[in-house]
């Protein structure tokens, strides 16, 4: 079974009025990243709905099997390309902020409810989720972490040490936080010897400034592909054997076990 992945993290733009508008996007893309090979793409936080949209974003909100999965498991079949989106989410009543992977086959990979709720409009609308899953892609492991959820490096070290190889954070980061783009979420990659792909949306949306600066973090740390500020898709190939070499040369997952903190 191969042990690689072409990895596409699209930053659209985040003014993509409708839901309509945000499906054509998808729609519009998929020919170009079919062009380059792509296996999987990674969409931002929310990216269903829109993030800043206040109160709307319960009336938004959605199923696992609603309208965006039908959407999004139809582009999934006709372009052979995995698909990992954020969308609002209704069950039993609760709304939380989550993701899903459609494979290429349509059906779902991975279910994700955003873990740790940040100050603001967020914890007016949605219920923390709980537990963290990993799913098997081209013999990669994967595991999501949404936005706020991978700036605790216990979320990062959890997943490494279930065997995540590769970490995909769909996030909405405001332009106020570059720091978190550019330093904290390659050092998260680094410490825990896996790549991390972070995807956020550009430009303004109700009075929201996005920053932009998707990156695609090696195991190592280095860069391998960053964003700027405006709408782009930035590519990368992912290696298991890369992983496999950081951890062995940083062994931090294995290492961590045998300190004395108390």
């Amino acid at each position: 079974m191969p042990e690689t992945v072409r990895l596409a993290v699209a930053q659209p733009p985040a003014g993509l009025a409708t839901w309509q508008d945000r499906m054509a996007w998808v729609r519009e893309s998929l020919p170009r990243w079919a062009a380059d090979d792509v296996d999987i793409a990674l969409l931002p936080e929310l990216f269903a709905c829109g993030y800043h949209i206040g109160d709307a974003v319960t009336d938004r909100a959605e199923p696992t099997d609603g309208p965006s999965f039908r959407a999004m498991s139809a582009q999934a079949r006709q372009s052979g390309i995995a698909l990992h989106y954020g969308f609002a989410e209704v069950f039993g009543g609760r709304f939380y902020n989550a993701s899903l992977c459609v494979g290429p086959d349509g059906t779902v990979l991975s279910h994700q409810r955003k873990l740790a709720i940040p100050p603001g409009f967020e914890q007016a609308h949605f219920t923390p989720g709980e537990g963290c899953n990993l799913f098997t892609f081209n013999g990669m492991r994967f595991a999501t972490l949404i936005c706020y959820d991978a700036e605790f490096p216990e979320t990062a070290r959890q997943v490494a040490g279930l065997g995540a190889q590769v970490i995909l954070v769909p996030t909405a980061l405001g332009a106020q936080w570059g720091w978190v783009a550019h330093t904290m979420i390659p050092c998260r990659a680094y410490e825990n010897g896996v790549y991390l792909a972070y995807a956020n949306s550009a430009g303004s949306q109700n009075g929201m400034d996005f920053l932009g600066a998707s990156v695609i973090a090696a195991p190592g740390g280095q860069e391998v592909a960053r964003a700027g500020a405006e709408p782009e898709v930035i590519y990368a190939d992912l290696d298991a054997g890369q992983v496999r070499i950081a951890q062995a040369n940083l062994p931090y997952l294995k290492d961590r076990l045998s300190l004395r903190l108390s």
